[in-house]
Order: structure tokens, then sequence, then C-alpha cells
């Protein structure tokens, strides 16, 4: 009996003993995630206030939108238009990130400050909350940070979401973080969360026309999506496209601004994050021909660096590509997604290009490699036609305030490769 009272009270003593460790455990976490919340909080304050250092962007004279009657801004000038694409930038916005970051904004504001544009579009993964590289789920500070960054330099804005935007488990979803960049307080920034009753958020068009009331370019924003059903995470690179109803939506608003503009159907510039699959179809056409041009493919500049499949497009054929010939509209496509990627194909009569990307973050060790990181200038004339080309970041035309990193010119692949 004795024997049995002593076994209790051990075992007794033993739960107090594993709910005491668990206990000291879990406050000890509790202390540790604490600890490095605050950390990240600190640093996004330290970057914060490093925006509002920066100065203005210098404009002789800066072009600036009305909200035309059909709702979407509009600009009128009978010059160039300029626009600066950036893609891919990945402000990580927690502890693991605060110094990636700056070096992220540091790059944004030297080449907005230099190329002056009267529009810059940035086709989405603006920021990056994967919380094991960046330490943190929280999709909104970092957001915030860049639309502080933007209306510092005082330079007209819009967007396009990407994939890492709002993640499945980010603490923000797409409608919250729209709303965000829907605030008064950011007077510079053009985006719209668009139609409703349709798939995506930021389904919406910036116009440009000349004195005369002629649409000189239409410049189509989509939301591209994240991920399809079976992979919210993101894991095994299996990724959504433009949905048939936007296509729709695409249609119409381009046959509507065409009776708008005196029956003409205007030219059109399509900006969104992750490429169609006639990037990757107009690519391999290219490389299987001895990376010559071919009859439905031409090069205008640049590579593709990325490994693999090379393009990573949605998981299937959106149509958007057969239904801009159809329209015989859209002269462009930009995106960004492939960080690797910068080549601009003419495929079948229309522009197929990737934007440079700022990623300091996504790439394990992309910090140190230079090649890849920059702007694309993309110039639309009076005559309704355009001209790209892309700028590297480590030119010495660009100034920004914190010294350059330095970096290796080099392809990010190529000590693998070579290896």
């Amino acid at each position: 009996m004795a024997e049995k009272i002593k076994e209790k009270k051990s075992a007794k003593q033993r739960l107090k003993i594993f709910l005491k460790v668990m206990l000291c455990i879990v406050l000890a976490l509790a202390i540790i995630v604490s600890v490095l919340a605050c950390v990240g909080v600190s640093g996004v304050k330290s970057n914060s206030k490093f925006i509002s250092t920066l100065e203005p962007v210098k404009y002789e004279n800066q072009l600036k939108p009305t909200v035309d009657s059909d709702g979407y801004y509009t600009f009128v000038t009978d010059d160039d238009f300029k626009i600066l694409h950036l893609t891919d930038i990945h402000i990580g916005g927690g502890f693991l990130t605060i110094n990636k970051d700056s070096m992220a904004i540091n790059a944004v504001a030297a080449m907005i400050s230099e190329e002056k544009p009267d529009l810059v579009v940035v086709t989405g993964d603006i920021v990056y909350p994967v919380p094991v590289q960046a330490g943190t789920f929280n999709n909104k500070q970092s957001s915030e940070l860049f639309a502080q960054l933007m209306e510092q330099l005082g330079v007209y804005w819009c967007l396009t979401f990407g994939n890492h935007d709002t993640e499945s488990y980010s603490f923000y979803t797409r409608e919250e973080i729209s709303e965000l960049y829907s605030n008064e307080k950011y007077e510079h920034c053009l985006f719209q969360q668009g139609p409703e009753d349709i798939y995506g958020c930021g389904n919406y068009i910036v116009k440009v026309k000349n004195t005369a009331g002629e649409i000189s370019q239409a410049l189509v924003m989509l939301d591209s999506n994240d991920y399809t059903g079976g992979n919210p995470l993101g894991i095994g690179w299996k990724y959504d496209c433009i949905h048939e109803d936007q296509i729709e939506w695409y249609e119409k608003e381009l046959n509507r601004l065409q009776a708008e503009n005196n029956s003409v159907m205007p030219k059109s510039l399509a900006f969104f994050h992750i490429p169609l699959q006639e990037y990757q179809d107009a690519w391999y056409e290219y490389r299987d021909n001895g990376y010559a041009d071919t009859e439905n493919v031409k090069l205008i500049y640049g590579e593709a660096k990325e490994v693999g499949t090379v393009v990573y497009p949605g998981d299937r054929n959106s149509g958007l590509f057969d239904k801009a010939l159809e329209l015989g509209s859209t002269q462009g496509i930009f995106c960004g997604h492939d960080h690797l990627n910068n080549f601009s194909l003419e495929y079948k009569g229309i522009r197929l290009s990737y934007g440079y990307s700022i990623d300091y973050l996504a790439y394990m060790g992309i910090k140190n490699y230079g090649v890849q990181r920059g702007c694309t200038v993309i110039n639309v004339k009076p005559d309704s036609s355009f001209e790209s080309y892309q700028e590297n970041y480590y030119q010495d035309k660009y100034s920004p305030v914190k010294e350059k990193e330095t970096v290796v010119m080099e392809d990010y692949y190529s000590e693998e490769l070579d290896g």
C-alpha cells in the first residue's frame, strides 16, 4: 500500500515537473517572439525614419492626373509620356530584413529620383512576408513602408499585386491591402481596386490623352492572382493566372474606350505580375532555333537566366494573349515574377517583356549579385508607339543617399553552373 502511495506521489511530482518545464518553454518562446517582434517594429521605424529624410523628386513640370468621367485617372500631354517599370521589390518588414529593406528602399529612391518618370508602375511582390526569411507574417507594415516611400518622393505611381503581396498566411488579405493603397493620404497612388464582381483586386486602367482628347495610350493593370487552389503556400511553384471574367472585362473596357475615342481602338500596354504561357512559348521557340529570331519571335533585348523551365508562368493558358491579338490594341505586356529573366521578345506582333527586379531577399544570397537589379524605362510616344529599355542600378548615374552595397556583377547561378 505504501509503495502505491509513493508511486502516485512520484507520478504527481513528475507531472508537476513536466508542466513547469512546459510552462518555462512557453514563456521563453513568448519572450523570444516578443523581443523579435519589437526588433522588427524597431527596424520598420528605422527605415521609415530613413524614408523621411529623402528629398522629393525634382520635376521641372510634373504632369498631374485628373479623374476622367469613367472614373479612371488620366494624364494629358502632347509629349512623350515616361513610365518607370519596377518589379519584385520584396520588402520583408521583419526583424530579419532590416538592412535588406534599407537597400531596396535606397535603390528604388535613387532610380526614381534620377529618371523622373511621369508614372511608376510596380508589377507586384512589393512585399515579402515569408516568416522564415522576413521574420514576420505582417504584410501591412511593409506595404505602408513602400507607400510612404513613394509619397515622400512625390511621384505618381500605381501597382498590380504579385503572389507574395498577400500570402495565405499573411495577416492581411488582398482586399485589406487594396484599401490601404486606396487611402486618401497616399495622394500620388493611382491604384484602384476595380470591379468587385470579377476575379482579383486591382483590375483598372490609367489613361494617357493628348490635348485634343484622343487616347494615346491605355495602361491596363491586371491582377494575375497568386497560386492554384491546390497550392496555397506556393510549394511546387504552381501559379494561378488571369481569369476568364478578367479577360471579358479587358475586352469590354477596350471596346468602350474605342467608342470614347472616335471609334478608333486605342493602343494599350498591359501590366501584371505572373507571365503568360506565351512568354515560355516565345522563349522556347527562340532558344530551339539556336537563339535566333524566327518568323514569330524577334529578340528586342535581354536574356533568360532562370534555371529549370526558365519561365514560370501560370498553370494554364489564360487566353489573354489570343484576346489581345484579336482586339489589336495591346502592343506590349510587362511583368515580373522571374527575377533573373530580363528579356523582351516580340511574339506574333506583341512585345512580351520582363522588368528588372529589385529583390535583395527572396532568392538566397541575391543581395550579393548585381546584374539583375534595376529598372525598365518605357517611353510612350504621341503617335501611340512606345520604346523600352533597361537600366542597371549599379551605373554611376544612380546616386543613392546611402552608399551602394558591394556586389559581384555576375549571373546569380554562374558559380553553381561553372562548378
